[in-house]
């Protein structure tokens, strides 16, 4: 963004051309939101690891660990992300779920 520092907004009346000054534009980040994996006792454990290592880009150790976490205590954060790519993770996850008949539910919430 560029301001003049003239208050007419153009050249002065003895032809000086005013000071153009540069403002750093105030930036926030976005907000961030957790995806989730809820357990439930139907989904196998395989295809959960499989979810982990397919849409979340998880290796086989980190995805087996997180399964195991969700097995164990109800819920895994399983990433961080912008609102849009949280709920695109969100809708891949539920899609490929549903597809394979299985219950597993993946939700989101902001950080």
């Amino acid at each position: 963004m560029t301001v003049m520092s003239s208050d007419d907004g153009g050249d002065d009346a003895d032809g000086d051309v005013g000071t153009l000054t540069r403002t750093k534009p105030k930036t926030q980040r976005p907000p961030m939101y957790k995806v989730m994996l809820l357990n439930d006792d139907y989904t196998p454990m395989e295809f959960v690891v499989h979810i982990l290592e397919r849409y979340f880009s998880l290796d086989h150790a980190a995805s087996f660990e997180i399964m195991l976490i969700v097995h164990k205590k109800g819920l895994a954060v399983v990433g961080t992300y912008t609102r849009e790519i949280a709920e695109t993770k969100v809708a891949q996850v539920m899609e490929a779920a549903r597809q394979n008949q299985h219950p597993l539910q993946c939700t989101m919430e902001k950080e």
